[in-house]
């Protein structure tokens, strides 16, 4: 059975997004130089980037795909990266409302899923074939799946940021024992790669 992954970028006070987030901030006040590492050091970074996109299929909450907000959707709406997402694989988009799929150039259909993240799961497992599944974010999709006990492995890129406030990642897991498998760094962040266990 493939793995469940997730990998997410993280201030050294354990953000993921900064306070006041908003459409035009969507990663909250300060919340954008967590990701300084993926585009000043891409070199030293290349292999992080590649393993964040080689899943078979991914998982993200409504937030990660539209922004704050709940309520019907916005058809028009298409997703934050323009007409060739990132993923090049299914991604299933945790909602409690309704849209049809998504195709988007380069391989990429956001499939939108109202039924839970058990579903999601079976969903993205079944498109994933025998390679992991990522949960791609935010902080609340990843809690539920850390909580849920169906994360097996979490890659966190500490960028050495103090934002103070926001979205934090690991508020509410439960008894979750994370065993620390990898680590190395740059000037920009620093990568530990994590067992997931119970």
């Amino acid at each position: 059975m493939s793995r469940v992954t997730c990998d997410l970028t993280v201030s050294l006070d354990g953000f993921v997004a900064g306070p006041n987030q908003s459409p035009d901030k969507p990663l909250g006040e300060g919340g954008e130089s967590l990701h300084r590492w993926q585009f000043e050091e891409r070199e030293a970074s290349a292999a992080e980037i590649a393993g964040i996109l080689e899943a078979g299929a991914y998982i993200m909450g409504r937030n990660m795909f539209a922004g704050p907000g709940s309520g019907p959707w916005d058809q028009e709406w298409r997703g934050w990266w323009g007409e060739e997402p990132p993923y090049h694989a299914p991604v299933f988009v945790l909602t409690h409302h309704q849209r049809e799929p998504l195709a988007m150039e380069g391989g990429t259909t956001f499939h939108f899923v109202t039924d839970g993240i058990e579903s999601a799961l079976a969903q993205a497992r079944e498109a994933a074939g025998d390679r992991d599944v990522a949960i791609a974010g935010g902080a609340q999709t990843a809690r539920q799946y850390l909580s849920a006990g169906l994360m097996d492995e979490l890659r966190l890129h500490i960028s050495p940021v103090i934002l103070g406030g926001g979205e934090r990642l690991l508020d509410g897991v439960g008894d979750v024992t994370l065993e620390p498998i990898e680590a190395r760094g740059t000037g920009l962040v620093t990568h530990v790669r994590y067992r997931v266990q119970r």
